[in-house]
């Protein structure tokens, strides 16, 4: 996975991949984004209330999102989703899911194998088409891996924790349920002021440099708080506060430099879609139980609910 590599393999390889992200490449995916959101609210309404937004709402789009763009056969789907859900689940089993890597490997080299027989219009796809003979099945392996485990754990994570955002904030909720040419400025606000990724991978300094009056010294490793960097106050005038007519501008929720999220485009249009659909179809929507009763992730690399029943 290139996330961890120094140029010039990072370089090449990034390179490569960003040309599928450009907006215009993700645009094409919008109205198959808009109708995944849109079978699982029906669904919702369909089952009742009250229901667990991490499980019926959350995980499995970001998830289907993924089918799309990796080009997973429909009839692999299901199959997909457990493997992917349970990829990204902190309270699996060691073992299992171990187990569960090994056979999310093993189908990704066979979806590989199957694009190099007959490359399709999705991602990896168009990456067999069009620079194929430049990656390995290996690589290819990798990337479909990275995107789905950074792609849809981020995602997942930040649909559910924004939604209680939200909730606990009714009177912007409803501003973004009602305004639609604020939703862009809306998301970015939620992104910086949730930061829900704590720090990005460890990093070695490659040089001496000094920040905050300590020396960092070449070779000292160096852990990132992305949190910390969103909410500095002589960047965001009341950073500590949620506010969606914050100006958001350049926040580092997707990182930033050589290593800023490949796929923030994609993030960006999921959420952007997601959020006030949802607030649309259920404008009473609120916390099936008591604030206090809402279980945190006690640890990860991601920030977010274990589960949310809401009800409206």
């Amino acid at each position: 996975m290139f996330i961890g590599m120094d140029p010039p393999e990072h370089t090449r390889l990034r390179r490569i991949v960003t040309g599928e992200f450009t907006v215009k490449r993700m645009n094409r995916l919008r109205p198959r984004i808009e109708q995944i959101v849109s079978q699982h609210l029906d669904a919702m309404e369909l089952a009742g209330r009250p229901v667990d937004l991490v499980q019926d709402f959350a995980m499995p789009i970001p998830s289907l999102v993924m089918c799309e763009l990796l080009g997973v056969p429909y009839g692999d789907r299901a199959d997909f989703q457990r493997r992917s859900r349970a990829a990204v689940d902190m309270a699996v089993d060691p073992e299992q899911g171990l187990v569960m890597f090994l056979e999310m490997q093993e189908y990704m080299a066979s979806l590989v194998a199957g694009q190099r027989a007959d490359a399709g219009d999705d991602l990896l796809g168009m990456l067999v088409r069009e620079h194929g003979d430049e990656l390995s099945d290996a690589e290819l392996v990798g990337i479909g891996n990275m995107l789905l485990t950074a792609g849809h754990e981020t995602t997942a994570n930040m649909l559910a924790i924004g939604v209680l955002l939200l909730l606990r904030h009714p009177r912007q909720a409803a501003v973004i349920r009602d305004t639609p040419e604020v939703v862009d400025q809306a998301v970015e606000e939620m992104l910086r002021y949730l930061s829900i990724v704590p720090s990005g991978l460890v990093r070695t300094a490659t040089e001496e440099v000094p920040v905050g009056g300590t020396l960092i010294e070449a070779g000292d490793y160096v852990l990132v708080s992305l949190p910390a960097a969103n909410r500095d106050g002589t960047r965001y005038p009341d950073a500590d506060q949620f506010d969606i007519t914050h100006n958001a501008d350049q926040h580092v929720a997707f990182g930033h430099g050589i290593h800023h999220c490949i796929g923030a485009p994609l993030a960006r249009m999921e959420l952007r879609t997601a959020f006030p659909a949802l607030l649309r179809r259920f404008p009473t929507l609120r916390l099936a139980v008591p604030f206090d009763c809402v279980r945190f992730r006690p640890s990860g690399s991601v920030h977010s609910v274990e589960a949310l029943p809401v009800t409206w």
